[in-house]
């Protein structure tokens, strides 16, 4: 497995990551067993959130973690706060990120969050009070590090401002089909697509410039939520060049998909969402080739956009 060493945060970190999500539908000797599975493949780094079953991933991963033989120390588990559909409202005010943050130990039954992120935002957030949060947690030891998830450069600017520790993570959505944190710089300035729209302000090339580390979510998927774009009918010429590329490194068409994403320069790690052993086998895969730069333009293309 790929590792890498996060600025200012986890080092050693696997670039595929486990998105436990979907954990609530396994048993908790399934979810044991998908976890010593992604340990066996080089996986370290496990994805929770507050919201995934309303806490039951949590739970199921905190029930299951004891099963694997593996130890706390060898793993880095991180969870995400913040969103509360039962409520429908995102929250990010001091009380919610504190309660949130003692849920998830308890849930996970661990003493400490390797991570914890800050989920979709808060239209409403105080930064001081996050950064009252933030510290509160830090000080006790219940947090080691901290980021975000789908933050716009502006909100981490103003987060930056109050907030002593680093942030060390973004989680964004990327994939073959969902390239929009790229396409921006590609179609500059050009009026003949609505790709020029740069619709995050900037975010990779801000992350790059400060040392964040973006997290790849939903990996394989296209549209917001559509599914897996793999062997789908609609993206005929992508899967004959996923097809291709993985005869050629003997890996999966998913794993190909994956190891585009690994290929960026920017060091992204991505978040493999499966609750299938075997096909996690197949993902990881992925950090054992390293795609040309003309092969990662050739999947680029085959995705449907355009050299301009």
């Amino acid at each position: 497995m790929k590792l890498i060493n996060v600025v200012n945060g986890p080092q050693n970190a696997s670039a595929v990551i486990l998105g436990c999500m979907r954990m609530p539908a396994l048993s908790v000797e399934k979810a044991a067993d998908m976890i010593r599975t992604a340990s066996e493949e080089g996986i370290n780094l496990f994805d929770h959130a507050t919201c995934y079953g309303d806490g039951e991933a949590e739970t199921r991963f905190g029930d299951a973690f004891p099963l694997t033989g593996l130890k706390r120390e060898d793993v880095i588990i991180q969870s995400k706060c913040g969103l509360h559909f039962d409520r429908k409202e995102f929250d990010w005010s001091r009380d919610d990120i504190l309660s949130s943050a003692e849920a998830s130990l308890r849930r996970l039954k661990t003493d400490y969050l390797d991570v914890l992120l800050l989920h979709r935002p808060d239209l409403l957030f105080d930064p001081e009070e996050v950064a009252e949060a933030f510290d509160q947690l830090e000080k006790s030891g219940k947090v080691r590090c901290f980021g975000v998830s789908n933050v716009s450069p502006g909100q981490l600017e103003l987060l930056k401002k109050y907030v002593r520790q680093p942030l060390v993570f973004n989680q964004l959505q990327f994939s073959l089909d969902q390239t929009q944190l790229i396409d921006g710089d590609m179609y500059l300035n050009n009026l003949t697509t609505d790709r020029s729209i740069i619709r995050d302000n900037g975010v990779l090339n801000y992350c790059r410039l400060h040392d964040i580390t973006i997290q790849a979510w939903s990996p394989l998927q296209f549209g917001m939520f559509g599914g897996c774009f793999v062997d789908h009918p609609d993206f005929p010429d992508l899967n004959r060049v996923l097809g291709e590329m993985g005869e050629k490194y003997s890996i999966s068409k998913a794993a190909v998909a994956i190891a585009w994403i690994l290929r960026h320069p920017a060091r992204m790690q991505a978040v493999a969402g499966t609750m299938n052993p075997d096909h996690l086998r197949d993902i990881c895969a992925a950090s054992k080739v390293s795609l040309t730069h003309q092969e990662w333009y050739q999947l680029y293309l085959a995705s449907g956009k355009f050299l301009p």
